[in-house]
């Protein structure tokens, strides 16, 4: 049996990885990656779907404390609204120099 090619996942030419209820949006080469972690998701025919979801850009720094990480933060009733807000944040702090 040959392995299948699997393609990394990306979302808006960035890398999107999935563990559990927790999303990350971005690369960590960047100085701002995306944290999302669903919340609360509710049943739809066979499939879950998210109904809660925690919004969070952070530094990648390793030099940068854990509670400092983190400059925005927000909720939102949908993974399509968070993903929304994900790319804006991540494309304008990418931008900022």
């Amino acid at each position: 049996m040959a392995a299948e090619n699997t393609l990394p996942l990306e979302y808006k030419g960035r890398p999107l990885r999935r563990k559990d209820n927790l999303i990350y949006y971005g690369s960590m080469a960047d100085p701002y990656i995306i944290m999302m972690q669903i919340l609360e998701s509710k049943k739809v025919k066979d499939m879950e779907v998210a109904t809660k979801v925690s919004v969070q850009l952070q530094r990648t720094d390793p030099n940068v404390k854990s509670r400092d990480r983190v400059v925005k933060r927000s909720e939102r009733d949908s993974l399509y609204a968070a993903m929304d807000i994900a790319s804006i944040w991540l494309t304008r702090s990418l931008a900022e120099k």
